[in-house]
């Protein structure tokens, strides 16, 4: 990996304190992390070297996955970090950024390879990069990398505007979006689950495939965020980003030999193309828009949305949202994809479940000892596997079904998260799981629609309990195409491909 120097903006917030340090410290414990390798960070804070380089080592023990081990060696972590206060609309303080970052590059005789990491809100993305490329930060003899969160427009148009700013100072190529579910180890795996598994290729069309679900299920309400997020509500904060990624890369077909970054972002596009657009006057028969009321989460009481602190009483923000996608490819056309995402549910759960399509001759229905459906089922979190859902005979009993379960994949418990590959990944220049300008609008142009129906009133907007899998509108969305939503509750009991008894596979969605 070349010498490069990370310039961090946000150097004291929380996002560098909880992720972004302990990622840099597992990859540089990894050996991930090149020989020279420099961090400046920078803030508004008057803090010192010294001052700066404590608060990354109390972020390591308080948050990073490893804890150190070694005194010397994160002694020679901490020392690559220094800090420099800088306000952001000021671009003379910007000359001076370049000036050390100059001095220290002259010094080690190191290449200008930049990365500027902008851990600020989106506010703050296009006055930066506009002062990169004024300071004269933006002009170097080796490699410059523009790494920035979410959101990335609060709609289509503001989208392609920032998009469009951005690209006066970056080459689309030079921009990594994060989006943290990407960075997640079993969706990388995602990948190379067709290439390792052939029987799983070939299995994946709408020939064999019934349904599609993805959910993203939160225990927690809106917490802190209040402020922030009555103004973005689940369809900007979680669909337009995470789900829409996921169905992306569940989707995907890839060749046998990967193809790589390229392929896998040009195969994202494409799917997304695919996706057929909602509009107006049919958003309400094909999304469902919800806000959670009190409820029991854990057996104690929690307040409803309206009434947590600084949300307006008479708001009518969705706090869920269910939605069926088609698109229409040769591989998927007729398949429904069901989303799914909300906060104040009764579990926290994120995963994809492939719903395979029953034999053509089968004997009993569901509920009457005939084989339930297959599933593929990735687990994204709080745990990650693979795992395949099959059904075997009862021994002795040949009109009885018996699930078994397979495991594809098991993440161990030490695996890199999700800020160590994405940025290992940046540092490489290895774009497959950064979002491609591309794939935003595309997301955009599909949210767009649904949020102008949800301004003019088009989708009601549903009451659902706190504790609960959402409102009856979302199952009534799948039970009109024949399926039902399918939850962590429907687990056997054991796993590791041995037979279970008891399995439960009732509809849980309304306790």
């Amino acid at each position: 990996m070349e010498p490069c120097t990370f310039i961090l903006f946000g150097a004291t917030g929380d996002l560098a304190k909880r992720k972004i340090y302990p990622a840099l410290f597992n990859l540089f414990a990894r050996g991930l992390l090149p020989e020279h390798f420099s961090v400046v960070g920078l803030g508004r804070r008057e803090w010192t070297a010294e001052v700066y380089q404590a608060a990354v080592e109390r972020s390591i023990y308080q948050f990073s996955r490893t804890k150190p081990d070694d005194a010397e060696a994160l002694n020679r972590f901490l020392q690559a970090f220094a800090y420099r206060v800088l306000d952001i609309g000021r671009e003379e303080d910007y000359r001076g950024l370049l000036a050390q970052v100059e001095s220290h590059e002259n010094a080690l005789g190191l290449p200008q390879n930049r990365m500027f990491y902008l851990s600020v809100g989106p506010e703050y993305f296009e006055t930066i990069a506009d002062h990169i490329r004024g300071s004269g930060l933006g002009r170097v003899n080796g490699w410059k990398r523009l790494v920035i969160e979410k959101p990335f427009g609060h709609d289509l148009p503001s989208a392609r505007t920032l998009n469009r700013k951005l690209a006066e100072s970056f080459a689309e190529e030079e921009i990594y979006r994060i989006d943290h579910y990407l960075g997640k180890p079993v969706v990388q795996r995602l990948e190379s689950l067709q290439q390792a598994n052939p029987v799983i290729q070939a299995l994946w069309t709408n020939r064999y495939i019934a349904n599609v679900q993805i959910t993203a299920s939160e225990t927690v309400g809106v917490e802190e965020r209040a402020g922030y997020y009555d103004h973005v509500g689940a369809l900007r904060d979680m669909v337009q980003n995470h789900l829409l990624q996921l169905l992306m890369m569940t989707a995907i077909r890839l060749p046998y030999d990967g193809g790589g970054a390229e392929q896998v972002r040009f195969q994202k596009k494409k799917a997304m193309e695919a996706l057929e657009p909602l509009h107006l006057d049919n958003a309400a028969l094909h999304v469902v828009r919800g806000q959670y009321a009190e409820g029991t989460i854990g057996g104690l009481p929690v307040a409803g949305y309206t009434s947590e602190p600084g949300i307006p009483a008479a708001s009518a923000n969705e706090t869920f949202i269910a939605a069926r996608l088609r698109i229409d490819n040769n591989d998927w056309r007729g398949i429904p994809f069901y989303i799914r995402t909300g906060k104040r549910m009764k579990k926290k759960s994120t995963r994809i479940v492939v719903e395979f399509k029953a034999p053509l001759k089968q004997g009993r229905h569901e509920g009457e000892g005939g084989a339930l459906p297959n599933l593929l089922v990735i687990e994204i979190g709080p745990e990650e596997s693979i795992s395949l859902r099959l059904n075997t005979k009862e021994p002795g009993a040949p009109d009885a079904f018996k699930p078994i379960r397979v495991d594809l994949h098991l993440t161990p418990p030490d695996s890199p998260e999700a800020y160590e590959n994405l940025i290992g990944d940046a540092l490489r220049g290895d774009a497959a799981f950064f979002a491609h300008w591309d794939e935003v609008e595309r997301s955009w142009q599909w949210v767009q629609p649904v949020l102008d129906a949800f301004a003019s009133d088009r989708v009601p907007l549903r009451r659902y309990e706190a504790g609960t899998y959402g409102p009856a509108e979302s199952d009534a969305l799948l039970a009109a195409d024949g399926f039902r939503w399918w939850f962590d509750d429907d687990e056997p009991a054991t796993s590791h491909s041995k037979s279970t008894e008891g399995d439960r596979y009732a509809n849980h969605a309304h306790p």
